[in-house]
């Protein structure tokens, strides 16, 4: 057998052990790691957020590679292979290591229903504590007070942007998702938090804590244009920088909220200036208003709540001189599609909607019918709806219909984005 084969069956397997796909909560978690005996020998930056944190975690680990650390990254979900949620120096883990530690993590499982997030978790801690990387930089994947990321305390934590998503998890309101995501922060360490406008619950719970919390226009700010911008700390300024070379208006944002954590932490782990212009100039994310170099122009991005689409909508904004867009649009049925068609709509001129595999996704026909509900016309020469099967067959029947002049959008949940990207690799 294979390792990639051996891999892919233990993904399956693990699939299965708990018939709740999330499943929140840190008892059951806690006795398996006692008996893993997990214990990260490395600083540790923890990422929390409704959006921006897979950015957030991408910029820090490019600042700190270029300066010569030794950088382990957890994020997730992926988008092509599961690989890419573990990586280590740069680089995703390869197959061979991970199946180690899922032995490991089976074998003091003890019978424990873990859920597919909680079990790779687990492993993949496991493989960073023998690893022994410098700087451990974890995302957290849904809220943060019982998020299994959350069984490590950070020596900085960082919350990025907060928006709603996941409500029927975290709440319904930025106050309750502020407080569940505040949960990351630990008494005594630095708390950074890069949203310009932070819920009072997050700013209660980290002074209530003893957290040494650092607000974005309070502790830190940033300055600038899509030319040049400019950080000043607590005690650092940094300027004349390059913009982040991931695409966005809120990408200053969430480099300013890398750059308080390494201000933060400069005592542990000095960064020179040359290792932040060169990691800002590095840095790459897959679906994060990615463009390919194709014409017409296509734009993938994994926008799939009302924050994030309103974002896209700025970026987009940003992006002028096309005659019309294109949208293929994918996305789970628990999500509040009705907030992200109504931040698009004004942008988007034809939709083609896509179903998606798993029980959680939302049909094309489905999709349809509420873009038919926010007044989009099904068919016209400035507006038009068109179901497909797939991203694929989407993307390929846009590419039919645009023209030189016109631009591509696939947007919506990760598996819409890793759909396209996936044909690309094969």
């Amino acid at each position: 057998m294979t390792d990639a084969t051996a891999l892919a069956r233990w993904l399956a397997r693990i699939e299965g052990l708990n018939p709740k796909t999330i499943d929140l909560g840190l008892e059951r978690l806690r006795g398996v790691a006692d008996r893993l005996g997990l214990a990260l020998p490395c600083a540790v930056v923890t990422v929390g957020g409704t959006n921006g944190k897979g950015s957030t975690c991408a910029m820090l680990e490019a600042i700190l590679l270029a300066d010569g650390y030794r950088v382990g990254v957890y994020t997730s979900p992926h988008l092509v292979r599961f690989n890419e949620r573990a990586r280590l120096g740069g680089a995703p883990v390869d197959d061979a290591a991970l199946v180690e530690q899922f032995e490991a993590v089976e074998a003091a499982r003890g019978g424990v229903a873990l859920t597919y997030f909680e079990f790779t978790t687990l492993a993949v801690l496991r493989l960073f504590q023998q690893r022994a990387p410098e700087v451990a930089i974890l995302e957290v994947g849904l809220g943060g007070r019982l998020d299994a990321v959350n069984l490590v305390d950070a020596d900085c934590a960082i919350v990025t942007g907060i928006g709603i998503d996941h409500a029927e998890y975290l709440g319904d309101t930025r106050e309750r998702i502020g407080w569940e995501k505040a949960h990351i922060y630990r008494p005594g360490r630095p708390a950074i938090c890069s949203d310009p406008q932070p819920p009072a619950t997050l700013v209660e719970y980290a002074q209530s804590i003893g957290a040494d919390l650092w607000l974005c226009g309070r502790d830190f700010r940033y300055s600038g244009d899509r030319q040049q911008w400019s950080y000043a700390g607590r005690g650092l300024r940094r300027s004349g920088l390059a913009p982040p070379a991931l695409r966005g208006a809120n990408q200053l944002q969430n480099a300013a909220g890398v750059l308080a954590a390494l201000e933060s932490l400069r005592a542990r782990l000095p960064v020179s200036q040359q290792a932040v212009r060169a990691g800002l100039a590095a840095v790459e994310l897959p679906g994060r208003f990615q463009v390919l170099p194709a014409q017409p122009t296509v734009i993938l991005d994994v926008a799939h709540n009302p924050h994030a689409a309103v974002q896209l909508a700025a970026n987009l904004d940003a992006m002028p001189g096309f005659r019309q867009t294109f949208a293929v649009f994918g996305s789970m049925r628990d999500k509040d599609v009705d907030g992200v068609i109504a931040a698009l709509k004004p942008r988007v001129r034809h939709w083609l909607p896509v179903s998606l595999p798993g029980p959680r996704a939302a049909t094309a026909q489905w999709l349809a019918q509420r873009l038919e509900a926010a007044g989009v016309a099904r068919e016209g020469e400035d507006s038009s709806v068109e179901c497909h099967p797939d991203p694929s067959s989407a993307l390929a029947a846009a590419r039919g219909r645009a023209g030189a002049n016109d631009r591509i959008l696939v947007f919506g949940s990760f598996l819409t984005v890793a759909d396209i990207l996936a044909a690309r690799d094969a």
